[in-house]
């Protein structure tokens, strides 16, 4: 994708171009949305706030005409062009200006974890909305299968419910954090070769917000009701930090085996397949806080 990144740094135009024409297009294809996100990403990280800001509002004035030739309407693709590049812009700049990947992470991680509690604050019941959706897409599959219980898939509706909004606040900060690694990536193939994986691989978080992330776990554990739900959407974000984390120390650790070159692709092969594997990988994240578990393996380069 080095081809994608040289045509990016042409322009300004060539920029715009493709970050709207990518946002667009990740309307019916989801993980374009990234490569779009990693346009903005790339321009704010290399040139600076400013000329990220511009390529930001001119791409997306430019996904409102697109929207307007093609959708028949500016105003949705105007809105899903702000609010898919505007927290891309933020953490570029942060960590442009604060040169530490971790930091751009946590940061990712606590607008998230912001979102979840503001939007407890201004809904009454999010739960109960969510089950309310749910029960709208699931209905056709319902009638298409009489044959399964109604209570049986409505107690599970009604329990996923309650989760929906960290899930959807952690998705879009996997797809921020993506949109930002992918930028980052970009900027080191074109101006520092082997500059990202070194930040990726010294990824770690502070060790106040590892006691805090489990505190809001123990929180969620321990309380009842709305305050027991809020805490479980925000751990959700938390999880989704120390996944990334943990992701680094075992790259880490594999990176020094005889055969890194086929265990760590597979790992992270692994971890798109199966997502159960992501929990103990989170752990591990969150326990190398304070046991450092990189620094007691010595790490040897692949051939």
């Amino acid at each position: 994708m080095k081809f994608l990144a040289e045509f990016i740094m042409r322009g300004r135009m060539s920029a715009m171009m493709v970050a709207s024409t990518l946002a667009l297009i990740s309307l019916i294809l989801p993980p374009v949305s990234i490569v779009s996100s990693a346009t903005v990403a790339l321009v704010t990280l290399r040139r600076g706030a400013y000329e990220g800001l511009y390529v930001l509002i001119s791409s997306s004035v430019a996904a409102a005409l697109l929207g307007f030739l093609v959708l028949g309407g500016y105003q949705f693709a105007l809105l899903y062009g702000l609010v898919l590049w505007i927290p891309i812009w933020v953490i570029s700049i942060v960590l442009r200006e604060g040169r530490h990947l971790s930091l751009a992470v946590e940061i990712a991680v606590l607008l998230g974890a912001a979102a979840v509690l503001l939007f407890y604050g201004v809904q009454e019941d999010p739960a109960r909305l969510w089950e309310s959706v749910l029960v709208q897409i699931a209905k056709p599959m319902m009638d298409a299968n009489p044959d399964v219980p109604v209570e049986n898939v409505q107690q599970s509706l009604s329990t996923f419910a309650r989760f929906m909004t960290g899930i959807i606040a952690a998705g879009a900060v996997y797809g921020m954090l993506f949109g930002l690694f992918l930028g980052r990536w970009w900027q080191a193939t074109l101006y520092n070769p082997g500059g990202f994986r070194q930040e990726f691989l010294a990824l770690r978080t502070h060790p106040r917000l590892a006691i805090g992330s489990v505190l809001i776990v123990l929180a969620a554990w321990w309380t009842s009701g709305v305050l027991s739900e809020a805490a479980w959407n925000v751990s959700i974000l938390f999880f989704v930090l120390y996944t990334f984390i943990g992701s680094a120390v075992l790259h880490n650790l594999l990176a020094r085996t005889k055969i890194s070159h086929f265990l760590v692709p597979m790992m992270y092969v692994t971890l798109l397949l199966i997502p159960h594997v992501m929990l103990p990988v989170a752990v591990l994240g969150l326990l190398d806080t304070w046991l450092n578990l990189r620094n007691k393996f010595l790490v040897i380069e692949p051939k």
